[in-house]
């Protein structure tokens, strides 16, 4: 695949991108249960990602894709605004938008959840490709890390190190045989997103969804839009897209987190056992210390490297 200026796939743009025309689907919303709409609408250059909440009049139903707009995190990424307007579960289409390079972006919904489509960014990766990507000329920001930032808190950690491309690496460990322990890595551009990690799914185990439900989540949760554990057993009839989905799906999390900073970034980031809210929790460490980050524009030495293959899977009981 290459863009209108015949660059090769997997390079990312120099220049800001936004889609070429609006697309729409329909789904409904994984902690909802409810219907949902979106519409995805093509931005001017600078724009940023914007959400905005149909069902709710004016600037109260504004919600700007941003790190210090994350309020909740249990279970999915949730936004609001002053206004106590609110938006959950846009961590799966933020990495969608990461993945393709896409810096400028209204994206229109009728509800207080995102649809969560078949558990994966893979459909959101096809409606924005079916709007076609439009590249500006308006340089792309990075947001450089300067020097490393971790935080921990008991067994979990993350961590984002200075490099000169983007790249994520995490460890699970669940303590389920069908999910163990597993590790995977990545170098994050268009080329290894659609073809690594893109498709895996989100997950859950049987055990909790009462414990959910009753909480108010997972109401539309199947296993159309879900991998779900059974003790040592997958429910899905056709099983895993990839023996290592579990990781793949923490990756695709940690992209879409982590592309709430405002821009894509040069850095590596480690996880281990980390989830939403580690993630946040390391973007507001990073942003509490301006000698941590620089944004720096789109330039030669701007590089994602080569794409890296997920390495095996260590997975034990």
């Amino acid at each position: 695949m290459s863009d209108r200026r015949g660059k090769a796939a997997g390079v990312p743009s120099a220049t800001r991108r936004t889609i070429g025309q609006a697309i729409r689907c329909e789904g409904i919303g994984l902690h909802t249960g409810q219907p949902v709409a979106m519409t995805l609408l093509p931005a001017a250059p600078g724009t940023g990602i914007v959400f905005r909440r149909t069902d709710i009049e004016g600037d109260a139903g504004i919600l700007p894709a941003r790190w210090d707009r994350v309020t909740q995190t249990m279970h999915a990424t949730l936004l609001s605004n002053p206004a106590g307007t609110t938006l959950s579960t846009v961590e799966h289409v933020m990495a969608a938008l990461a993945g393709l390079g896409i810096d400028d972006i209204l994206i229109a919904v009728d509800g207080p959840e995102l649809p969560i489509m078949d558990g994966s960014s893979e459909p959101f990766v096809f409606l924005l490709e079916s709007a076609g990507l439009h590249d500006s000329e308006l340089p792309r920001r990075y947001l450089r890390v300067r020097r490393t930032v971790s935080i921990t808190e008991g067994s979990k950690s993350a961590s984002l190190s200075p490099a000169d491309h983007f790249s994520v690496s995490v460890e699970i460990d669940f303590g389920n045989n069908a999910v163990a322990r597993q590790s995977g890595a990545v170098v994050v551009d268009e080329t290894s997103f659609k073809g690594q990690i893109s498709r895996a799914r989100t997950f859950g185990f049987l055990e909790e969804v009462n414990y959910l439900r009753a909480n108010g989540l997972a109401l539309g949760g199947s296993l159309d839009n879900a991998v779900v554990v059974s003790g040592q057993s997958v429910m899905n009839p056709e099983g895993l897209r990839f023996d290592d989905e579990f990781v793949r799906h923490k990756i695709l999390d940690c992209i879409g987190d982590l592309y709430l900073a405002g821009g894509p970034i040069l850095g590596a980031f480690h996880g281990v056992k980390s989830g939403h809210a580690l993630n946040n929790k390391l973007l507001r460490a990073v942003f509490a210390d301006p000698a941590n980050y620089e944004w720096v524009d789109a330039s030669a030495s701007v590089s994602t490297g080569a794409p890296m293959d997920l390495p095996a899977v260590a997975a034990r009981a």
